[in-house]
Order: structure tokens, then C-alpha cells, then sequence
């Protein structure tokens, strides 16, 4: 049985799991399914089209499945879908689908820190950290445990890649390929996230065989094309080389550059 607020406003189609806790002036609307175990505490509003999993913390003022901030929205019936043991702080908003793609998604084990957005239609992870005030535009799509700091700003339709750390502060309009530290203004690659790494249990082989594939395409003097085709003709076939290589050709904005000297 869920120990629901007398104070909380829930809409009787409103779909709750058991054993949740929806604190005081929390706001559910119709169209929303809650899974088991959630905590929602006090001012929390989940509006229509809301599928939340089981496990969540959703701490004061936060807003989920909100009408996207886009002016092609005319109220199509879309979807934000957040998964289980997210923590997701204070003030956080997250936009529901548009017709693009008709959902927005947060996977699961995330933690999603205080006044954070993500746009309609981007897909987020499992097992990523996201800064404090960052902000994603629509449609930005982000791969597992990416770190990803404070106040950064990435623009509409980005690609970030799995295992990166991007610093504080960073703009980007460009993808972040996997296992990269993207940092400075205008950000840039600045080598390997060996500390993230060897966190996740990497070996030394294999983050040396990353290391190598970065250097191959930012300081061996070619092109991005002829880069990958060395890599492709003279690297071992890794899971982790053909992640890189995938991530880069498939890349529709470009990449970030090395940083700037």
C-alpha cells in the first residue's frame, strides 16, 4: 500500500504502483503510470503521458513529462518514459516526446542533479551523472555512464558518447565520441577518461588501445575518413574500437576537435 499525502492532488486514471510515497502538493495527472517504490516528495508534478519505473526519488519541484518547449508541438500523445533507481533533484524538468520521435526517455540508475533539463525526444542512458543546471535541447541523445558537469549546454540533436566526462561549463554543437574528456572554451577533446576507466574496470591494455585510436584520429596529421580506415586496417577488433569507429561515421553534426593550443 503506497502512503499518499492528504495535501497531494492525484487524478483518479492515474496509475500508482505499491509501496510509493507521494509526499504533500504533488500534482499527478491522467495518462500517468507510476511503478512500485517510487518517492515522490513534496511539489513534485508529473503531467500527462508520465511512465515512470520502479525505484525513482524525485525530490521538490521537480516537473516530468512537461509539454515540450517547441513550437511544432500541438499536443500530439507523447510519452516520457523514466526508468528505475533514478535520483532525480531538485527543480529537474523533463519534456514529454514531440511527433519526432514520440518519446522522451531516462534510463535507469541516473543521477540528475538540481535544475537540470532534458528537451522533448532525447534519450538518456543508464548509470550517467548529470551536473547541476546543464541543459540538454531537444533531441540530444546520450549513451551509459557518461559524467557530464555543471552548466553545460548542448545543443539540439547532439550525440554524447558512453564513458566520457565533459568539464563545467562546456558548450558543444558537436558530438563527444565514447571514453573522451571534452573540456575548455570552445570545448574540445582533451584526451582519454583513463580515471573513469579504470573505475569501470577497464585494463590497461585496453584503455591504451583507446588511447592509441584517439591519437590516430586527433594528432596523426589525417583526416577524420583516412583516420578511421587506419584504424580499421592496423587495430584489433575490440568492442571498445568498434564503439569509437561507429560512433565517429555515424556522427550527422561532426565531432569535437582537439582543443585548441
Amino acid at each position: 500500500m503506497s502512503d499518499i499525502s492528504n495535501l497531494a492532488y492525484i487524478h483518479p486514471e492515474a496509475k500508482i504502483g505499491e509501496n510509493c510515497k507521494i509526499g504533500p502538493f504533488c500534482f499527478i495527472d491522467k495518462n500517468v503510470e507510476i511503478g512500485d517504490n517510487n518517492v515522490l516528495m513534496n511539489n513534485v508534478s508529473i503531467h500527462y503521458g508520465a511512465r515512470i519505473g520502479n525505484g525513482n526519488t524525485f525530490f521538490p519541484g521537480c516537473s516530468i513529462s512537461t509539454i515540450p518547449q517547441d513550437l511544432k508541438f500541438h499536443g500530439e500523445d507523447t510519452l516520457a518514459i523514466v526508468g528505475d533507481n533514478n535520483s532525480i533533484r531538485e527543480n529537474v524538468t523533463i519534456s514529454r516526446g514531440t511527433a519526432s520521435k514520440g518519446k522522451t526517455v531516462v534510463g535507469s540508475n541516473n543521477l540528475l542533479m538540481e535544475n537540470m533539463h532534458v528537451a522533448h525526444d532525447c534519450v538518456i542512458g543508464s548509470g550517467c551523472i548529470i551536473g547541476n543546471s546543464t541543459k540538454f535541447a531537444g533531441e540530444v541523445v546520450v549513451d551509459d555512464n557518461a559524467i557530464i558537469s555543471a552548466v553545460v549546454l548542448i545543443h539540439q540533436f547532439c550525440h554524447i558518447g558512453g564513458f566520457v566526462m565533459v568539464q563545467g561549463g562546456c558548450r558543444s554543437s558537436k558530438d563527444i565520441p565514447p571514453y573522451a574528456i571534452a573540456a575548455r572554451e570552445p570545448i574540445g577533446y582533451a584526451g582519454i577518461n583513463i580515471v573513469g576507466l579504470r573505475r569501470r574496470g577497464y585494463s590497461n591494455e585496453t584503455i591504451e588501445l583507446i588511447h592509441n585510436a584517439y591519437r590516430t584520429i586527433y594528432q596523426s596529421g589525417l583526416n577524420t575518413t583516412d583516420a578511421l580506415k587506419k584504424i580499421d586496417e592496423e587495430f584489433p577488433k575490440t568492442p571498445e574500437i568498434n564503439y569509437i569507429v561507429d560512433f565517429i561515421r555515424n556522427s550527422s553534426r561532426g565531432i569535437i576537435p582537439a582543443v585548441a593550443k
